[in-house]
């Protein structure tokens, strides 16, 4: 192996370990967040690499702890002992050091932010970090995760305004409930591991047929609120077509699926979200270059 494909090498393995490219998910609506803060306002380049930069911080350490929490759950669950920590391709060392280090670039990414995203960053960190724990004891685990990632745009908003305004906090329960939606179908995947190793989950403590109802309705509300917060960011016709087109990908992602066939399931979780993310932010970006 040659010196520069090692360490390329090492890179993708960690990447892969905390699904670095679901980034996606959550970003791009941190991001949205930072262009409708901007306006009237403005916002440097730099200040948009340093929230890039606590986004993908604060995402690394919590997977990377979540990995490491996890890391014997996963090695019984046949669909999860294939990941990095089972196998041995990242020792528990490296993961522990990846977490730290990633969550020492997030609280220097808030430190540079200002002091109120410094005070608030041992909050987000405790909510992010504390998810891994929650599915051990109840089915509300999903909720929690919502509220974790659905803090980004709420950070985001108050790293470019120094304060919370409504529809940073609008967007923040749009990403929390959609966040929240998308991990009860993800937990379909495991819902009879789950019953047998006593994890909590919405689909082992209701079903799968009101597992589906319950991500649906936690959609419906992410549809809400993405209206509200075009009504209270005062946005235009621009953004309200991508919330048109976001909120007919929730309902795709949710009809290709039945009780009887979650065949699709993958389609829905991976293929779907991603692309409802960076519409949302291109759209809301677009009004707002548009408007201005």
């Amino acid at each position: 192996m040659t010196p520069l494909r090692r360490p390329l090498l090492a890179v993708v393995t960690f990447g892969r370990m905390v699904k670095f490219s679901h980034t996606v998910f959550a970003l791009p609506f941190a991001l949205a967040a930072v262009a409708i803060a901007a306006r009237g306002h403005g916002v440097t380049v730099a200040q948009i690499a340093a929230i890039a930069l606590a986004m993908v911080g604060a995402r690394t350490a919590a997977m990377g702890f979540n990995r490491i929490v996890d890391r014997r759950i996963d090695a019984a669950n046949p669909r999860t002992a294939g990941r990095e920590l089972p196998t041995g391709r990242v020792s528990l060392p490296a993961a522990a050091s990846l977490t730290v280090a990633s969550a020492a670039l997030f609280i220097a990414a808030a430190a540079w932010l200002g002091p109120l995203c410094l005070r608030l960053a041992p909050i987000v960190l405790v909510l992010v970090l504390g998810y891994s724990f929650t599915k051990r004891f109840t089915w509300l685990c999903h909720v929690f995760l919502g509220l974790a990632i659905g803090s980004s745009p709420a950070a985001a908003w108050i790293a470019v305004r120094g304060r919370l305004d409504a529809p940073a906090l609008w967007l923040s329960i749009a990403v929390a409930t959609w966040i929240a939606g998308f991990d009860v179908l993800y937990a379909l995947h495991d819902r009879d591991f789950d019953r047998k190793a006593g994890i909590h989950s919405i689909p082992v403590h209701f079903g799968v047929p009101a597992a589906l109802l319950i991500s649906a309705s936690l959609h419906s509300a992410t549809a809400a609120a993405l209206l509200v917060v075009g009504h209270t960011a005062e946005l235009g016709w621009i953004y309200l077509l991508g919330v048109a087109v976001v909120i007919a990908m929730l309902v795709w992602e949710h009809a290709i699926l039945r009780p009887s066939d979650l065949s699709r399931l993958d389609v829905a979780f991976f293929n779907l979200n991603g692309y409802v993310s960076v519409i949302y932010f291109a759209a809301t970006l677009a009004d707002v270059v548009v408007r201005k």
